[in-house]
């Protein structure tokens, strides 16, 4: 019998969550749920939308798992307070790894974590709480992972690197082995960090920029 499921956010990541947890999963999600200034309609993919404020209500936390489906909006601080106001709660929080993603850490996941296909996850690496993993990912061998960070795809976290929590990390991101990462840092899309990083620093790769040679010079494409 598989455990009933309710999802925090009803945007993009909140239905890729339903699709997620419904094709590969011990959840069966029951409804959605969202402040109640933001409740889009009474159902979101075919299911009931309840305001967070009546949850506890509608849905018990004995009865109920609860998943926060949210971006990185504000360097990951909504996804972050709406996973604490949900513990607070007394909620169970559900994790979802895809069953093609490659773990061999042994377990060391925490809760509401989000792990996408195509996820590479050494030994020994240590993912913490509220994590998102999309598609594509390398996380290298003794590498920690902190709490609230979402990582974009294909990524390259290279063996021993330490990432504080709540830090964003963008698409074809690569990070040399055995550095450290403060907290709250984003690291563009491209970036190739190659040494520590303090808190809340931002580091952006060089942009491509448009040659001066029009396409139609190009030959054989």
């Amino acid at each position: 019998m598989k455990l009933k499921l309710v999802i925090f956010g009803c945007g993009d990541i909140g239905e890729l969550a339903h699709f997620y947890f419904s094709a590969g999963s011990d959840y069966e999600v029951v409804a959605f749920t969202v402040d109640a200034a933001f409740v889009p309609g009474s159902t979101f993919c075919g299911l009931p939308v309840v305001a967070f404020e009546e949850i506890v209500a509608r849905f018990p936390p004995e009865e109920v798992h609860l998943f926060v489906a949210l971006s990185y909006s504000k360097l990951n601080a909504v996804r972050k307070e709406k996973y604490l106001a949900a513990k607070a709660l007394g909620y169970r929080l559900a994790s979802f790894v895809s069953p093609r993603a490659t773990m061999l850490n042994g377990g060391r996941i925490g809760e509401n974590c989000f792990i996408l296909e195509d996820n590479t996850i050494q030994p020994f690496v240590t993912l913490g709480d509220n994590v998102t993993l999309w598609s594509g990912n390398h996380i290298g061998h003794h590498s920690v992972i902190g709490s609230h960070c979402f990582i974009a795809s294909h990524v390259v976290v290279s063996g021993g690197v330490e990432i504080g929590e709540q830090c964003f990390v963008g698409v074809n991101a690569t990070l040399r082995d055995h550095i450290k990462v403060g907290a709250r840092c984003v690291i563009g899309a491209g970036a190739l960090l190659l040494a520590d990083a303090e808190a809340d620093g931002v580091y952006i790769g060089p942009a491509t920029e448009r040659s001066r040679v029009p396409s139609g010079r190009l030959r054989g494409i």
